[in-house]
C-alpha cells in the first residue's frame, strides 16, 4: 500500500478500539497506529513488533510534550498526539513514513541526526533554526531539540527518539525586539526627515522581505514620494493622485487604521482602475500605515511585495512599530532642531525668561547643567544634590570625568567631542558615582551653545527602570524552572504509573512463589532476592509519585508528636552512636497527613542528615505550630501549620546545590550511594497535603529542613488499633475483578484465588456490567480505576444505587482519584497477599481470613 493509500485508510475508516495493550490511553496518535497498515512500512504488522518497540511506543504515547520517534535504519517515524499539533498539516501523513520522506527539506539534518543516534550517541540542540514545509509553505521556526538512542532487546541501538519544545515564538520575538532596539539606534543620531525615513525603509524591507518601502507625504488627494527602497520593482518617486484608487481606499486613510491588502488583482475596496495602476507598479500586495495626520499634512510609511502575500499579525504588528518609532524619530529631530533655534536666541530671551528658567532649573527632576568641552560644568541644579548626594561645591570644583565610570569614560568623552564638531545634540548613556560610592545609571541628552564653548546637559536617572528590569529578568528565570519542574513531574508521574502496573504482577507472583514455598532452598533464596528487588524498585516508585505530586495518599489527622515519639528509637539507632538526637516539641494540634509516607519522609531525613555529618554531630527534630499569612514561606496559602523540623550540624550546601535540592536524581552523593529522590519526594509529598517544604542552608553550618503540615481539624485515630480476625470458611464466595492490564489482572486473580475466591474476571467495567446483566451475583468488587471507557471509581457509584450492599475495593497506582467517593476502600498498586488479604478484611469486617497474615 503506497503513503496516500495509509494516509486515506486512517482518514476514511472510523478509528477501531485498541486491541493492543501498549496503545490504550495513548490518545489519537495511538488510535491512528492502530488502524495503519504496517504491512507496508519497514517495521512489518505491528503483532511482530519487539517489545522494545512497543515499550518506547507506549511512553512516548503517553507524553503530554512532543515526541517522535525514529526507528530503524529508515527512521520510521512514531509520534504522539503532541507531535501532531507541531505537525501541522503534514500529519497524518507523516505517521509511518520514512523520516527523510516525511521532512525532506532536512534531510540532511535528520541523516545526521541518525548516524548519530544509531551509533549510540545523543545530541541536544538549543533554539536550532530550520525551515519547515508544515502548512504547504516555508516557516522558519526555532526548536530545543534532544536526540537520544532507544535499544532494543539486546541492548543495541534500534531507534532515536526525540523530545523537541518549539521556541519559535520566543525567538521571532527576541530577533523582532533586537531589530527595533538596532533600528531606534540607528535613528537616534540623525537630525533630518528624509534620513530616519532613508534608514528605516532600507532595515524594514530587509527585514520584512518587501519589494518596495517608502514614506509618503498625503495632501489634497495627492501622494508624494520623495524616495523609495526596492528590490528588483521600479521606484515610484514622484507624485501619485489618490483618487484613482477609489472612495473605499480613501475613507480608509482618513480613518487612520493600517490598510492591509494581501491580493491587489482581487480586493474589492480597489477599482478597476487602481487595480490596473498597482500592476502597472508591480504591487501584489501592500501595507498601509497611517503615521501623521495633522492638520496641514499626513504621512504613511507603506510596504508593498510584487505579488500577492498573506501578511502575518506580527508583520503587521512590525510595520506599525517601526512607523511608530520613526514617528518619535521625526519629532525628535524637529524637536533637536527647535532647540538649536531656541539655542540662537537664548540670549535676547534671558531676561524675559529668566524666572521660568530658574523655577525650572530648581523643580525639575532630571538633572539640568550648563558645562564646557573644557571638563568642567559651571552650574548645576539641586536635581543633582537629590540624585547623587554630591553638594554643588563639590560638582563645579571637580572635573565632570572624574563621577564617571571608568568603562563609561570613553564613550561619554567621544561623544561630546563630536557634538563639538558637529553642534548638533546628542543622546548617550554612562554611569555616574554617588557620594555614598554606588553608581547610578543615567540617560543624557545635550546641546551645544552657541558659544562653541559651553553646552547643556539633562540627565535622567535609569536606576529604577534598570532594577524593574533586572527584576522582571529574575521572574522570567524563575517562571521557566517552574514550567520546567511541572513538566518533568508530568512526566516522572506518567512512568511511576505505568512502573506500578509491571511491579504489580512482578510482585505478586514472586510473593506467591515465596508463600508456597515452590523450588529448593537454592531456588527459594534467589525468589526472595528478587522479591526484596522488587520491593525496592516499589519504593522507588512511590519516591517518584511523591516528587510527581501523584502518590494516592490517604491524608488522615495524624499526631505529629506521637509519630516522632514512636520513630525515635528507630532513628537513633540508623545514626549511630557518633550523632546525638535531640527532640523539641510543642504543644500540637493534629496535622492533615499520610501517617506512613510522613514516617518515611521523616527517616529520609534523618539519613540524609547522617550523611550530611560522616564525623558526627547533632541531629534536632522539631515541631510547633505556626500561622501564615499572605506572602508566607514556600508560597504556603494563608492559615494554620504544624512546622516539622530537622536540622543537622552537618556540611551544609552551598547556593548552587540549594538551588537544585529539591530535583529528582540530583545528589551528591557517590555512585551506588543513594537515588537522589529523598528530598524531591519529600517536597512532593508536602505540596500533595496543602503544605509546603522550605530548606535553610550554609557550607560548613548545617541544614534545616522544614515540612510544613496543614493543620487537621479531625481527631487523629487510634493507628495501634489491631485488625480484628475471626476465623471463616474456606469458600468465601464470587469475586468480580476488573483490570485492563492482562498480567496485572491474571496476578491479582491468583492472589484471590488463594485467599478462597470463586474469580470471574473482566478486562472493563462495561464487560463486568454485562456479566452481571446476564445473571452474575458477585460477593466483592475488586477493580482498577484507570480504564479505557468507565473507570472503577464510576462503576462503584452506578453498583452504589443498582447493588447498594456490594462491597467494592478500588485498585490504584496513581493519585488521580476524581471521582472517588472518599468512602470507598482503595489498594495501592502494586501489592502482596497480605496486603490485599487486610484490604478485603477491612472491607467485610464480618468476614475474616483464616490463618496467620504473612509477613509483607
Amino acid at each position: 500500500m503506497s503513503d496516500l493509500r495509509i494516509v486515506d485508510t486512517l482518514r476514511t475508516t472510523p478509528a477501531p478500539v485498541a486491541v493492543h495493550a501498549f496503545l490504550s490511553g495513548g490518545g489519537d496518535c495511538a488510535a491512528l497506529i492502530a488502524a495503519l497498515d504496517w504491512d507496508a512500512t519497514p517495521l512489518g504488522p505491528i503483532e511482530g513488533w519487539p517489545q522494545s518497540l512497543r515499550t518506547a511506543t507506549a511512553l512516548l504515547l503517553r507524553s503530554p510534550v512532543p515526541i517522535v520517534m525514529l526507528w530503524g535504519a529508515d527512521g520510521v517515524m512514531l509520534y504522539n498526539d503532541a507531535y501532531s499539533h507541531f505537525a501541522g498539516k503534514r500529519h497524518p501523513q507523516l505517521l509511518g513514513s520514512k523520516v527523510r520522506e516525511g521532512w525532506p527539506e532536512v534531510a540532511d539534518f535528520n541523516d545526521h541526526v541518525m548516524r548519530i543516534g544509531l551509533a549510540g550517541g545523543t545530541l541536544r540542540y538549543s533554539d536550532q533554526e530550520l525551515t519547515l514545509h508544515r502548512n504547504g509553505r516555508p516557516e522558519q521556526v526555532w526548536m530545543n531539540l534532544d536526540y537520544s538512542p532507544v535499544l532494543d532487546e539486546r541492548g543495541d541501538p534500534a531507534g532515536v527518539v526525540c523530545i523537541l519544545a518549539e521556541t519559535t515564538e520566543r525567538v521571532a520575538n527576541a530577533r523582532r525586539t533586537q531589530f527595533l532596539l538596532t533600528l531606534s539606534d540607528a535613528l537616534r543620531p540623525l537630525t533630518t526627515r528624509d534620513a530616519i525615513m532613508m534608514v528605516a525603509a532600507e532595515r524594514l524591507g530587509e527585514w520584512i522581505d518587501a519589494s518596495r518601502v517608502f514614506y509618503a507625504e498625503i495632501g489634497g488627494g495627492m501622494m508624494t514620494v520623495d524616495f523609495d527602497h526596492c528590490r528588483g520593482v521600479p521606484s515610484l518617486k514622484g507624485i501619485h493622485s489618490l483618487e484613482a484608487f477609489g472612495p473605499d481606499l480613501l475613507d480608509a486613510y482618513r480613518s487612520g487604521v493600517p490598510i492591509v491588502l494581501a491580493d491587489v488583482a482581487h480586493d474589492a475596496r480597489l477599482n478597476e482602475e487602481a487595480r490596473a495602476g498597482l500592476a502597472d507598479r508591480r504591487v501584489g500586495a501592500f501595507i498601509d500605515v497611517l503615521l501623521f495626520d495633522e492638520t496641514e499634512w499626513v504621512g504613511v510609511l507603506a510596504v508593498q511585495s510584487a505579488t500577492a502575500r498573506g501578511w502575518t499579525a506580527a508583520e503587521e504588528s512590525l510595520v506599525q512599530e517601526v512607523g511608530e518609532r520613526v514617528k518619535s524619530a521625526v519629532e525628535r529631530a524637529r524637536a533637536e532642531e527647535e532647540l538649536l533655534r531656541l539655542n540662537e536666541t537664548l540670549e535676547e530671551q534671558v531676561a524675559v525668561r529668566s524666572a521660568e528658567r530658574d523655577r525650572l532649573w530648581n523643580l525639575s527632576q532630571d538633572m539640568l547643567a550648563r558645562a564646557s568641552y573644557d571638563g568642567m560644568m559651571s552650574a548645576v541644579s539641586p536635581a543633582w544634590s537629590r540624585v547623587l548626594g554630591w553638594s554643588e561645591i563639590e560638582l563645579l570644583t571637580r572635573g565632570y570625568a572624574s563621577f564617571m565610570h571608568l568603562e563609561d569614560q570613553p564613550h561619554t568623552m567621544l561623544a561630546i567631542a563630536q557634538m563639538a564638531q558637529t553642534h548638533r545634540p546628542t543622546r548617550f548613556e554612562n554611569r555616574i558615582a554617588t557620594r555614598s560610592g554606588e553608581w547610578k545609571h543615567i540617560e543624557w541628552t545635550v546641546a551645544p551653545e552657541a558659544d562653541g564653548t559651553n553646552f547643556v546637559a539633562v540627565g535622567r536617572d535609569l536606576s529604577e527602570a534598570k532594577a524593574r528590569e533586572a527584576d522582571l529578568e529574575i521572574a522570567r528565570d524563575a517562571l521557566r524552572q517552574s514550567q520546567k519542574m511541572e513538566a518533568m513531574g508530568s512526566l516522572t508521574g506518567g512512568v511511576a504509573h505505568d512502573f506500578n502496573n509491571l511491579l504489580t504482577p512482578i510482585i505478586g507472583s514472586l510473593d506467591l512463589l515465596v508463600r508456597k514455598s515452590i523450588g529448593t532452598e537454592r531456588e527459594q533464596r534467589l525468589i526472595a532476592g528478587a522479591l526484596q528487588s522488587a520491593e525496592r524498585a516499589r519504593m522507588l516508585v512511590q519516591r517518584l509519585l511523591a516528587f510527581a505530586r501523584r502518590q494516592p495518599l490517604q491524608p488522615t489527622a495524624v499526631d505529629v508528636a506521637r509519630v516522632i515519639d514512636s520513630m525515635a528509637g528507630l532513628i537513633e539507632s540508623t545514626l549511630g552512636p557518633t550523632i546525638a538526637v535531640r527532640v523539641e516539641l510543642d504543644e500540637l494540634a493534629p496535622a492533615r497527613a499520610d501517617l506512613n509516607q510522613l514516617e518515611m519522609a521523616l527517616l529520609n531525613l534523618a539519613v540524609n542528615a547522617r550523611d550530611a555529618m560522616p564525623d558526627g554531630g547533632t541531629l534536632t527534630i522539631a515541631a510547633c505550630r505556626r500561622s501564615v499569612a499572605a506572602n508566607g514561606p514556600a508560597d504556603l496559602s494563608p492559615g494554620h501549620y504544624i512546622r516539622l523540623s530537622v536540622g543537622d550540624t552537618g556540611c551544609g550546601m552551598d547556593p548552587a546545590t540549594l538551588r537544585r535540592a529539591i530535583e529528582p536524581f540530583f545528589s551528591t552523593k557517590g555512585v551506588g550511594k543513594g537515588t537522589g529522590l529523598g528530598l524531591s519526594m519529600v517536597h512532593g509529598l508536602t505540596a500533595q497535603l496543602g503544605g509546603g517544604l522550605t530548606i535553610e542552608s550554609a557550607a560548613g553550618v548545617g541544614t534545616t529542613i522544614c515540612l510544613w503540615l496543614p493543620v487537621s481539624a479531625a481527631t487523629p485515630a487510634d493507628e495501634d488499633r489491631p485488625l480484628e480476625l475471626s476465623v471463616i470458611p474456606a469458600q468465601l464466595g464470587t469475586a468480580l475483578l476488573i483490570d485492563d492490564e492482562d498480567l496485572v489482572r491474571m496476578s491479582t486473580a491468583h492472589m484471590l484465588a488463594d485467599l478462597g475466591y470463586h474469580v470471574v474476571e473482566a478486562a472493563s467495567a462495561e464487560e463486568a456490567l454485562r456479566s452481571m446483566a446476564d445473571g452474575l451475583v458477585p460477593d466483592v468488587l475488586v477493580t482498577d480505576h484507570l480504564m479505557p471507557g468507565m473507570s472503577g471509581a464510576d462503576l462503584a457509584q452506578l453498583l452504589r444505587v443498582s447493588h447498594p450492599g456490594l462491597p467494592v475495593l478500588i485498585v490504584s497506582g496513581y493519585a488521580d482519584e476524581a471521582g472517588i467517593d472518599a468512602d470507598i476502600p482503595r489498594l495501592t498498586k502494586p501489592f502482596r497477599h497480605a496486603e490485599l488479604e487486610i484490604s478485603l478484611a477491612a472491607l467485610m469486617p464480618v468476614v475474616t481470613i483464616i490463618g496467620e497474615v504473612p509477613d509483607a
